[in-house]
């Protein structure tokens, strides 16, 4: 296969724990060929979209990549494109999403499907799932949010468009800070925020559990906060700790993977605290590499092979 990663540019990708390091390597192992490009390098001519992209020697040690060819190409030569850019899902990702449009309507195969990208903000997708979410408000409005404190005593607020942990606060009904915490955040009411019932169970971890194709990696990541922290994102400076799946965590995790297939989320990755669930990244879930060193499982390996497993579908003669 050729396999085209748009991705943030490549000499600020972390080689010992970057996930589409990760998936890149696994790729190469497996026979395949990898490029690259960035989400600023897509483009549509005579109603084709293309990019200009790198192909890439990938290795394994820390000088992990060489540029062994630039090209311009139609996204639809490629057998697979995936979708890594990270958040902030602002307005130049939404474009890039646009333009993934195009090339799927030009024939790509893109992961994860574009209009999906779009569909499902990562903090409001859980609200498809209510039996498995704490207590929650979505609002612009701080007299709504300090209602909602007020019967919860306790809570989180954070943006929707962040990832790594920006943005995140724990509001208590004695915090001094509360009225400027959500005037930021909300932008003095222009903005709607999430603000959640806070989980003790952090102190255990944020737990990462993966999705490929509808399957379910059998290891959760928790993220470990730091003492006197209350998120435990390794953006964050949390630690990371390879687990099994808890019973609720497999229920959580089985009744949404048929959803995210449905919806063409190839990887997805769910952050759950305790026994609720909090999140549903679809933009460019991680944990890949932790996961590996600590349990052995190569998710990348699995990932790379439920690629082949679709081309392979595609490919039959129906």
């Amino acid at each position: 296969m050729k396999l085209l990663f748009v991705v943030d540019p490549l000499t600020g990708l972390k080689s010992y724990k970057d996930s589409s390091v990760a998936m890149m390597r696994a790729a190469v192992a497996r026979g395949h060929a990898v490029f690259a490009t960035e989400a600023r390098q897509l483009y549509v001519k005579d109603g084709i979209a293309r990019a200009a992209c790198a192909g890439l020697d990938v290795r394994s040690d820390d000088d992990w990549y060489r540029e062994t060819q630039t090209d311009d190409r139609a996204l639809k030569d490629f057998d697979a494109v995936v979708m890594r850019t990270d958040p902030p899902v602002d307005t130049d990702y939404l474009l890039a999403t646009h333009l993934l449009g195009i090339a799927e309507a030009n024939g790509a195969r893109v992961l994860n499907r574009p209009a999906s990208l779009r569909d499902f903000n990562e903090k409001l997708a859980i609200l498809n799932f209510p039996a498995f979410v704490a207590p929650t408000l979505v609002s612009a409005e701080a007299a709504d949010i300090g209602r909602f404190l007020a019967e919860h005593h306790d809570i989180i607020v954070k943006p929707l468009t962040e990832m790594g942990g920006s943005g995140i606060f724990r509001l208590t009904t004695t915090d001094l800070n509360r009225n400027a915490i959500l005037e930021t955040l909300t932008r003095r009411g222009r903005r709607a925020i999430m603000a959640q019932r806070y989980l003790p169970a952090i102190k255990d971890g944020d737990k990462r559990i993966l999705l490929i194709d509808g399957d379910v990696v059998p290891w959760a990541l928790a993220r470990i906060p730091l003492a006197g922290e209350t998120r435990g994102n390794l953006a964050a400076g949390g630690t990371a700790r390879a687990q099994p799946l808890s019973a609720r965590d497999r229920e959580i995790a089985e009744t949404i993977a048929p959803w995210a297939k449905a919806h063409g989320i190839f990887l997805a990755g769910l952050d759950v605290i305790g026994d609720c669930l909090t999140e549903i990244n679809v933009t460019s879930p991680t944990g890949f590499q932790e996961i590996a060193a600590q349990t052995g499982h190569d998710v990348a390996a699995q990932f790379v092979a439920a690629l082949e497993r679709t081309q392979s579908a595609e490919d039959s003669p129906r």
